[in-house]
């Protein structure tokens, strides 16, 4: 008694020969289907290359099409062949050009033959089936496809809508309950030969001659008619991806597939010199003789699909850059916002490089240039400080600077005079932290010599453009973490903040502040928010300040400050 081997081949011809060497070497017969595809010279050469090994068999080609019924057509006619020829077989061990046997075929005999009246096909019902990717469930059963997917897309799909438009549905022939599955079995005689030899034959196969991918159905739906012990999983250890691709198999992958502990593996690299040499001619001895168990390596094809899909976290690559809500966080590390602070301190981005050991820039976002730290003109990954360069991404640039600089904490000004574009990208990002002090803006204006109609002007600009952005900061759709002050209640003590803003940014050895940085000179400041408000312009995003003035008609006391409101 034997195991009987099933090839469906038409690609990489000579690597197919070397695999049906081994399993015939092994002392299993070989049927081997070639697809029609593959041109008459080719196929005669093919054959006349195996033509010394007398267990191989070639059965009647069939054109094998993806989605199609030529793959199922295959199976069947490699399967008759080996029945009828080969009575010793026990098992029929359907497998492709591609599949690598990965321990030594004495052992897979071994394992079968202590198991005679079991049948290894994976078999679950359309219910249970988590792994069809952009395909059809239950409707590649109950509607009918003659066309192509990969030839004819376009009757396939409007094939496919006119049936559900029209409401066209098949029934199942004789109460079959549809099962899917890989389309790599290895099933016993007596399940195989019902399944060949069933009088209901011809039902069955009109039927799934129209269902879409039967070689993942016919055999699984089947083979629960006749098995009468299935164990619902595959000898053959193949993987797919997220698109419902299969995995491809290289010579780095060698331990990997020991470690699988499976009989055979697919898909192979045709071009795989070190697995075909290790697994076909060093009996494989690093295998185990041990249970095959695919689902030791499920959890590194789970990372790579992990990888292949979201990217390491902020670092973008051709496959979600150009799907909004893929990427795997906005940035890569967390930096640090600061609004209005430069405004209101002297030299606060020394201040705060000396305090934190972060590298802190000017305004990133200025319009005239990208102001670096230290005055660079370039930084890290050759990002320049044209704000041409910066504002035909601006979104990218963030992310890059934060990517090329990891590692290393960034921090930035940003203000109302600053590019808006990018306030939206650094308020969604987790791993940003914005500190605002509202109204501080009106501090330059406030110093600058300046005739007061341009400085009104500037300041009902500014005032809007920040009032927006504040809602931005407000938003419900808001990942950043958002600290927000008046002005007027920052220089109230503004002790507290600052110590508040160093330790998330985690200097640890600053236990506390010793160094403050020095605030600039506001007297007179209450004044001209008056005289702003005189003017027709009401600033109110920098709180309340006090204003001293003489009241008219009033007895002459010591003058009270009053309130700009």
């Amino acid at each position: 008694m034997s195991v009987g081997i099933v090839m469906l081949v038409h690609t990489a011809l000579g690597r197919a020969e070397q695999v049906a060497r081994h399993w015939a070497a092994g002392g299993c017969p070989v049927v081997i289907h070639v697809d029609r595809s593959v041109p008459k010279k080719t196929y005669a050469a093919f054959v006349d290359a195996l033509s010394d090994l007398r267990q191989v068999r070639f059965c009647k080609r069939h054109r094998c099409e993806w989605g199609t019924w030529g793959i199922v057509a295959a199976s069947q006619a490699g399967a008759e062949m080996m029945l009828s020829e080969f009575p010793d077989v026990r098992h029929v061990y359907l497998a492709s050009g591609s599949c690598l046997p990965l321990r030594p075929v004495q052992e897979l005999i071994d394992y079968l033959a202590a198991r005679p009246r079991t049948d290894f096909i994976e078999s679950a019902t359309t219910a249970d089936v988590p792994w069809t990717v952009g395909g059809l469930d239950q409707e590649r059963f109950t509607l009918r496809f003659p066309f192509s997917w990969k030839r004819q897309r376009y009757l396939f799909d409007t094939f496919v809508k006119l049936q559900r438009k029209i409401g066209l549905k098949r029934k199942m022939p004789n109460g079959l309950v549809p099962h899917m599955g890989s389309q790599w079995w290895c099933l016993t005689r007596q399940t195989l030969s019902a399944i060949l030899q069933d009088p209901e034959r011809p039902t069955y196969d009109t039927f799934f001659k129209r269902v879409w991918i039967p070689d993942e159905s016919y055999f699984q739906s089947l083979a629960k008619l006749y098995s009468g012990h299935i164990e619902s999983r595959s000898l053959t250890l193949s993987k797919f991806d997220f698109q419902g691709k299969p995995h491809i198999f290289y010579d780095d992958h060698l331990q990997l597939l020991r470690r699988s502990d499976c009989f055979v593996a697919r898909k192979i690299w045709p071009h795989a010199n070190r697995l075909y040499e290790v697994f076909l001619t060093d009996a494989a001895g690093a295998m185990k003789k041990t249970e095959p168990n695919p689902g030791k390596i499920d959890r590194i094809f789970a990372k790579a699909v992990e990888r292949r899909t979201r990217g390491r976290a902020g670092l973008y690559m051709q496959s979600r850059f150009p799907n909004p809500g893929w990427e795997n966080g906005i940035t890569s590390s967390p930096y640090s916002v600061f609004e209005g602070f430069s405004d209101l301190f002297e030299d606060f981005e020394g201040w705060l490089a000396k305090a934190t050991s972060a590298r802190v820039h000017g305004h990133l976002f200025a319009p005239d240039r990208v102001e670096f730290a230290g005055g660079q003109s370039l930084m890290n990954g050759a990002l320049s400080d044209s704000a041409a360069l910066r504002d035909y991404n601006p979104r990218s640039f963030l992310c890059n600077l934060i990517w090329n600089t990891r590692g290393e904490r960034q921090c930035f000004q940003f203000g109302p005079a600053d590019i808006q574009d990018i306030a939206w990208d650094f308020v969604k990002d987790p791993n940003a932290q914005v500190s605002v002090i509202s109204g501080a803006w009106a501090v330059p204006l406030f110093r600058s010599n300046r005739n007061f109609a341009d400085i009104r002007k500037d300041a009902a600009l500014l005032q809007r453009i920040e009032s927006e952005h504040l809602n931005v900061l407000r938003s419900p759709y808001v990942k950043a973490k958002v600290r927000i002050w008046t002005m007027a209640e920052f220089i109230e003590a503004p002790m507290e903040p600052l110590q508040t803003i160093l330790d998330e940014i985690g200097n640890r050895s600053l236990r506390r502040l010793a160094e403050v940085p020095k605030m600039v000179d506001l007297d007179g400041f209450g004044q001209f928010l008056q005289n702003l408000k005189n003017q027709g312009m009401h600033p109110y995003l920098m709180g309340d300040f006090p204003v001293a003035r003489d009241m008219p008609n009033a007895p002459q006391s010591p003058r009270k400050p009053y309130l700009v409101r």
